[in-house]
C-alpha cells in the first residue's frame, strides 16, 4: 500500500482573506485524502490563539506584546477593504449568506478531518505564548526543521 500525499502549509499571515484561504485548501487536500499539516508561524498564530484569553507571558516586553497582538479568530480582519471592519462585517454576512463555513467553523472541521495544526515553537517563545494561548484543535508546538522535514516529503507546500 502506497503512503498518502502529503499537503504542508505554512501560514504566516493572520488576515482572514488569508486564513480563509489556507483552510480552504486544507480542507480541500483533506478530503482528496491527503496527510494535511498547516503550520502556524508569526501572525498566523494569532489564527489558532483562544479568543479572548489573557496570555500569561514571562517579562514586560512579551507581556506588552500579547496585550496589543491580542489574536483569535474574532480579532481577524480582511487584507484588504477592511474600511475600519465595514469590510470584514460584509465578508462575514456574504459568508453566511452562501453557507460557507466561518472561519472557527472551518478549524474545527479541518480538526476533524484530520488536519494537524502545529505552532512554530521558536515564534512561540519570541512571542511568549505558551501552550495553553492556542486552542483545543492545535495539535502539539514543533520547530521550523520539524516542519522543513514535513514539507521535503510533501508533493505541495504552500507559504500563506
Amino acid at each position: 500500500m502506497s503512503a498518502k500525499e502529503k499537503l504542508t502549509i505554512v501560514v504566516f499571515s493572520d488576515n482572514l482573506d488569508k486564513a480563509l484561504a489556507a483552510f480552504m485548501l486544507a480542507t480541500t487536500g483533506a478530503t482528496m485524502d491527503m496527510e494535511v499539516e498547516m503550520f502556524f508561524t508569526f501572525w498566523g498564530l494569532n489564527i489558532i490563539k483562544k479568543n479572548n484569553t489573557k496570555i500569561k507571558s514571562r517579562g514586560i516586553k512579551r507581556k506588552l506584546f500579547n496585550l496589543i497582538n491580542r489574536g483569535g479568530t474574532d480579532h481577524i480582519k480582511l487584507s484588504k477593504f477592511n474600511m475600519l471592519g465595514v469590510g470584514t462585517w460584509m465578508m462575514k454576512k456574504l459568508m453566511k449568506e452562501i453557507n460557507m463555513p466561518s472561519l472557527d467553523e472551518m478549524i474545527v472541521m479541518s480538526h476533524q478531518m484530520g488536519v494537524k495544526l502545529t505552532p512554530c515553537t521558536t515564534t512561540c517563545a519570541l512571542m511568549g505564548l505558551p501552550e495553553d494561548a492556542f486552542r483545543s484543535e492545535v495539535s502539539e508546538m514543533a520547530g521550523a526543521a520539524y516542519f522543513l522535514n514535513e514539507a521535503k516529503e510533501s508533493q505541495v507546500t504552500l507559504f500563506i
